[in-house]
């Protein structure tokens, strides 16, 4: 015989076998049905525990038992695969609503896999009985199974929207389902909204399903998704854990993780943490344990005693899988075709299939009820002739000429006849002919009930309405998972940042750090303070102030620039530590020193900064101006030849301004006296110096204040304000402090109320935190008091003022 062959090009073969295999994938693996929410897989398990009598009122059996009843008959695709399904459908951290009744280890939200099945009992849940039920009323279809010799349902007479009761995921070829769970009670009241009104918008359904109820609870942070979901069938909804605080002995705080997002490891989110505080991108966080029990999950964040705890929940969110984006895609089999659909789709295609079951059900009722009725009635006429009946079966010689004569006499059919002949004597006693006569008036108003359920499409409907209120009334529950209104912005840096005082040190040579206010100890007056800083010999501490972690700091230089970056963006840094760098943070060039830092909340306030030049020079500009300075750097003054900046000030244009020169002198004068000029202007003269002067600092004088002078050898001395005359501006000045050797030059000069506290600091890093109130009143001649006493070979060279709010 000759071979016959058929030529094919490769690119056809591969375009049709590949899809043949997507198909095959898609329809029998990895996406369910729209009408009971089942996967191939789940729903071959489910028929083969109902078949091996594993019913919630029965025993557990070895779950090897059920995966080789499966693997045999049903799902030829490996044991692990049929044993993962099952173990899945026992979890009640990966269903709302588990279908299995598993006894023994089914894995954990730990992330433990499950016990091998042949250490696991199982059985079904109730409420799988609801997608079980009348499966033997001829309500679905049944096709053969993979080798043709057994038959199973092709899907599962489902009285309950499983589909979004318990949500799906799979990844078929170029496609994937990803549906949430949602509340069954919700769903219910949900599927009543579209039988009482099919032109329901998915805005109004939304008022009976809020959204996904995770079994594992947790926080969904705004409706948007939600909403979209409704409408279009995918949607994006960020789940948070849900926490707590509470206070330990000793003023720690703890954060509480009582629930967290759905899918999330709880080992995995753990070990998340803790190798975030050990790479220190949360440094507040103390202790880490798991105190998880039968009871409930309880992670426990313990934190150190000045953190601030709504910052670290933040890192978490942003950081951790404590917060996690749910990406919803309701995907499922619609006739065996893979569509995505609005949650009011898959609910109407659930009405639908259960008008196909509640009918095809009632039908078989209806047929059964009636083939019941008919035998009663053969019955019945039997009792009635019974003398005749039995004389005719005694002289029949055999069953079949029994059934012919009982047929011909009595007008009978086959199956009344045979009816007559299987009775059994006992129904010839007078009660059980009552109860004949009871069970046949039962059966016509049975029959009559059902043909009631076929006359109209609306009986139908009444009857599934009911039908679902019974479930909602066995099933349904209270929410888990929490829905609160708002958007949920990307964090940025700052929203994870703590707002607090920090004191910012830099040195001579251009180092800067950050430190909390709080390290600093109050000190009596005359101590000898604590290091915060180990500069070195070759440098020294030159500025310390203090501000805000969000504010804006703007770096003032010699050369009259003006630089800004954000407080937070200085690393924070031990006693031990030098800091950064200050070139690395802004592009000053190698020649350009720093000479002022100040702090500004808020650009957009009616303030100018009054800036104080070495020789004297005054300038004053709108901050409004300086709302664009960046890292490159922006001019903020003209200067002259030979002079520099030395000091900066945020004022509102309406105070009085004292600048005091590095020989003792000072000028007081009006600010208004200098008007506002644009960054590129070279000031006016605001004190006139002597030949070898300048100028050594300037303040702005502050109601029920006084001016505070400290000098380089720890001296210092508050001044009434009123102590100093006005002068006109660009004078010489009159005295401010009497200096000689033991008191040496000034090293700072700053208004201070009587509730503030001063912190000085030394060239050799260390730093004494005291009270102003402790600083006497001394008058402008004085030499002042000593405030901290001083190696010899050391000296103050910045002072910082510490509010009482603070």
């Amino acid at each position: 015989m000759a071979e016959r062959l058929t030529p094919v090009y490769v690119e056809d073969e591969i375009r049709t076998s590949y899809l043949d295999y997507s198909m095959s994938v898609i329809v029998g693996r990895a996406l369910p049905d729209v009408r009971d929410g089942l996967k191939p897989v789940q729903r071959r398990i489910l028929y083969a525990m109902k078949e091996l009598g594993l019913l919630s009122n029965r025993p557990y059996k070895k779950s090897a038992t059920v995966i080789g009843d499966v693997l045999g008959k049903y799902h030829p695709h490996g044991d692990m695969a049929i044993y993962d399904a099952l173990a899945r459908m026992a979890q009640n951290f990966s269903l709302r609503y588990p279908l299995i009744d598993g006894q023994g280890n089914f894995g954990s939200i730990d992330g433990d896999a499950p016990a091998a099945y042949r250490y696991t009992e199982a059985r079904l849940n109730t409420i799988a009985g609801e997608l079980l039920n009348d499966l033997e009323k001829e309500t679905v279809d049944f096709v053969a199974n993979y080798d043709g010799r057994l038959k199973e349902p092709s899907v599962m007479p489902a009285a309950i929207p499983h589909l979004l009761a318990n949500g799906s995921t799979g990844i078929a070829v170029g496609m994937a389902t990803n549906i949430p769970p949602h509340n069954i009670g919700e769903l219910i009241d949900g599927l009543f909204a579209i039988i009482d009104d099919p032109d329901i918008t998915a805005q109004a359904l939304m008022k009976h399903i809020q959204g996904p109820d995770f079994p594992t609870g947790g926080i969904i942070i705004g409706k948007e998704g939600i909403k979209e979901s409704f409408e279009t069938g995918k949607g994006r909804v960020v789940v948070r854990g849900k926490v707590g605080f509470e206070e330990k002995k000793g003023g720690k705080d703890q954060i509480i993780i009582a629930e967290i997002p759905y899918q999330v490891n709880k080992t995995a989110l753990i070990e998340r943490i803790a190798a975030l505080v050990k790479e220190k991108k949360i440094e507040d966080i103390s202790d880490l344990r798991d105190e998880s029990d039968k009871e409930g999950m309880r992670i426990v964040i313990e934190l150190k005693r000045d953190a601030n705890r709504e910052v670290v929940l933040n890192q978490l969110y942003r950081y951790t899988p404590l917060q996690t984006t749910f990406g919803i895609t309701i995907l499922a089999l619609v006739d065996n075709v893979p569509r995505t659909l609005p949650i009011k789709t898959a609910l109407q295609h659930f009405i639908d299939f259960r008008v196909q079951v509640v009918t095809r059900r009632t039908k078989f009722e209806l047929m059964e009820a009636e083939r019941k009725a008919h035998i009663l009635e053969g019955l019945k006429i039997a009792i009635s002739h019974i003398d005749a009946v039995v004389e005719l079966i005694k002289t029949s010689k055999d069953v079949d000429e029994a059934r012919t004569r009982l047929m011909k006499k009595f007008k009978l059919t086959e199956i009344q006849a045979q009816a007559i002949l299987d009775m059994r004597l006992a129904r010839l006693t007078g009660l059980e002919k009552d109860k004949l006569e009871e069970e046949y008036l039962a059966l016509i108003k049975e029959i009559a009930r059902l043909k009631s359920i076929l006359v109209s499409q609306a009986s139908v409907m009444r009857v599934i309405k009911s039908e679902l209120a019974e479930v909602k009334k066995r099933y349904g529950d209270s929410r888990r998972t929490q829905i609160i209104e708002g958007k949920v912005e990307d964090l940025t840096i700052e929203d994870l940042i703590a707002l607090e005082d920090m004191v910012i040190t830099r040195s001579h040579r251009g180092y800067i750090k950050r430190q909390a206010v709080s390290i600093y100890r109050k000190q009596i007056r005359g101590g000898v303070g604590r290091t915060i800083t180990d500069i070195g010999e070759e440098d020294f501490a030159e500025e310390l102030l203090i501000a805000q972690t969000h504010d804006h700091l703007l770096f003032f230089t010699t050369k009259g620039k003006a630089f800004c970056i954000k407080v937070y963006e200085i690393p924070e840094a031990s006693p031990v530590a030098k800091g950064r760098f200050i070139a690395n943070l802004i592009e000053i060039q190698k020649d350009e020193g720093i000479t002022a830092v100040l702090p500004v909340k808020d650009f957009a306030t009616k303030h100018f900064i009054f800036m104080t030049t070495r020789l004297g020079t005054v300038k004053k500009v709108p901050l409004e101006d300086f709302a664009n300075t960046r890292r490159k750097g922006i001019i903020a003054v003209n200067l002259d030849k030979g002079d520099s900046l030395i000091a900066a000030q945020l004022t509102d244009g309406k105070n009085d301004v004292i600048i005091i020169a590095r020989h003792g002198l000072s000028v007081k004068f009006s600010e208004k006296d200098v008007r506002p000029m644009g960054r590129n202007a070279g000031g006016v003269i605001g004190i006139r110096l002597e030949k070898d002067g300048a100028v050594c600092g300037s303040c702005l004088v502050r109601p029920k204040e006084h001016l505070l002078i400290v000098t380089r050898n720890g001296y210092g001395k508050r001044t009434a304000f009123e102590d100093f005359r006005f002068t006109r501006r660009g004078a010489k000045g009159v005295i401010a402090i009497k200096l000689d050797k033991k008191t040496g030059e000034i090293a700072g000069t700053m208004s201070v109320a009587e509730t503030d506290e001063i912190i000085l600091m030394t060239k050799e890093g260390n730093a004494i935190r005291t009270p102003v109130a402790q600083i006497r009143i001394l008058n402008r001649p004085a030499k002042g008091v000593r405030v901290m006493t001083m190696k010899e070979s050391d000296q103050v060279v910045d002072i910082a003022r510490v509010r009482e709010e603070n």
